[in-house]
């Protein structure tokens, strides 16, 4: 196959699917007044911070000791919008693929690390150093039991993992639960909103960027920081909220004076790249932060997916890859404890639309690096493909047994905890 000679868009950008951002403004709006509800939330706002809302503390119990600072991390990077896992492991010897794809297949003669199905795409050269070591794995063909193709729903239900389940509970909040530690960092997000997979009982914490996860104003003055912790002496939620809040920024000043690294790859300039740099600070900190969530957006491509020269993923392809590369470059020694893997609400359908772009799909991949992993290999069983306007990528493997095998190989919990009622299936992509 050669590339389509279409000349792409001044600037390509990807359509800014309804649902998608209705999803995205629900969520936040729904993970916020519901933590406030079920077990206490603070938005350290400006009178905290100084500079407009930077973290929540989310809480139903009070945090005390931290977690041992040598401990195995997770974190979980989510791909917003339903990323196309066709193109970022494509299956080359699948003629379907070439067939439904003419303008937007990746050709078979430039794919990176293929096999006698699989290659990955060529902007996710930076990983194939992981690759070849051993420390990164593909799973394809995964996904949830039945289709959901609204990003709101999906979204909601791939973090709760709990089909059928009424609790506002998701997955790494049950995680939480089953870990000895107590840091108020044991759960963390990178961002400006509770996730899902980390809303409920157990404590999170949520921050922006790591410099800014202070109480402004106490840094020279203890007595602001006693008074103010002492004005919330209470025992509602929202006490309790507010001193978990205070904790969690006095704990983050370890992460605070730890430098950024001097990895080789830099870290790309971008909304990812930024935010693993400062998951890496936190995770060499030692302040006991265990699971940590970081999202990457805009892979809701219906439109200028492009080609190999251009479009939305070869950009979003290149920034993730560029990204994790640094990231485990930046970890050094703790990259030996940190296993990431990356997970998205669904696929993308088999066949491209008119606007160089996919609609959405069922079944997607999944990526696994670090720590643990049995890299150098691409896992799950292959459906094949059907071209149809309709087709979709089946799901052979549930995402929950992945992560299944991550969770007990990594943290010894049992599944029944985490992923209740659900009876996994062997994937060996861990060690």
């Amino acid at each position: 196959m050669t590339t389509s000679d279409h000349t792409p868009p001044a600037v390509a950008r990807s359509c800014g699917c309804p649902d998608f951002v209705e999803a995205r403004l629900a969520l936040s709006r729904r993970r916020v007044v519901g933590t406030a509800l079920a077990g206490g939330a603070l938005a350290l706002g400006p009178s905290l911070t100084g500079t407009g809302p930077q973290a929540y503390a989310v809480t139903g119990r009070t945090a005390r000791t931290l977690a041992a600072p040598g401990g195995s991390v997770l974190v979980l990077l989510s791909l917003r919008g339903a990323a196309d896992g066709l193109s970022l492991v494509v299956p080359h010897a699948d003629p379907v693929y070439y067939a439904a794809r003419p303008r937007l297949a990746v050709p078979a003669a430039s794919l990176l690390a293929p096999d006698a199905m699989f290659g990955l795409h060529p902007a996710l050269a930076p990983l194939l150093p992981m690759w070849q070591a051993g420390r990164l794995a593909a799973v394809h063909a995964t996904g949830m039991a039945t289709p959901n193709r609204s990003h709101f729903a999906a979204m909601e239900a791939i973090e709760d993992a709990a089909p059928g389940s009424t609790e506002r509970n998701g997955w790494l909040n049950r995680l939480l639960g089953q870990l000895a530690g107590e840091s108020p960092l044991q759960g963390t997000a990178m961002g400006n909103q509770v996730p899902t997979s980390l809303f409920g009982t157990h404590p999170a914490f949520v921050v922006n960027r790591v410099d800014n996860a202070k109480v402004a104003g106490t840094e020279e003055d203890g007595r602001r920081l006693a008074s103010l912790s002492h004005a919330w002496t209470g025992s509602s939620p929202m006490s309790r909220a507010v001193r978990d809040a205070i904790s969690g920024a006095q704990t983050f000043g370890v992460a605070r004076d730890t430098a950024a690294g001097t990895p080789t790859p830099a870290y790309p300039g971008t909304g990812l790249g930024k935010a693993l740099s400062d998951v890496s600070r936190i995770v060499r900190s030692g302040v006991g932060a265990e699971v940590i969530t970081v999202d990457q957006g805009d892979w809701d491509m219906h439109t200028d997916a492009g080609t190999l020269e251009w479009g939305e993923m070869k950009r979003n392809a290149g920034d993730l890859a560029g990204s994790i590369a640094a990231f485990f470059a930046d970890l050094g020694p703790a990259a030996d404890r940190v296993t990431l893997v990356t997970l998205s609400e669904f696929g993308r359908r088999v066949k491209e639309n008119d606007n160089y772009g996919t609609d959405h799909g069922f079944g997607n991949v999944m990526f696994v690096a670090g720590a643990g992993v049995r890299g150098g290999q691409y896992y799950g069983s292959w459906p094949g493909l059907q071209n149809t306007l309709d087709g979709d990528l089946l799901v052979t493997t549930d995402y929950r047994s992945v992560l299944t095998e991550i969770v007990t190989k990594r943290f010894g919990v049992s599944v029944a905890q985490v992923f209740p009622g659900f009876s996994p299936q062997p994937v060996g992509v861990m060690a």
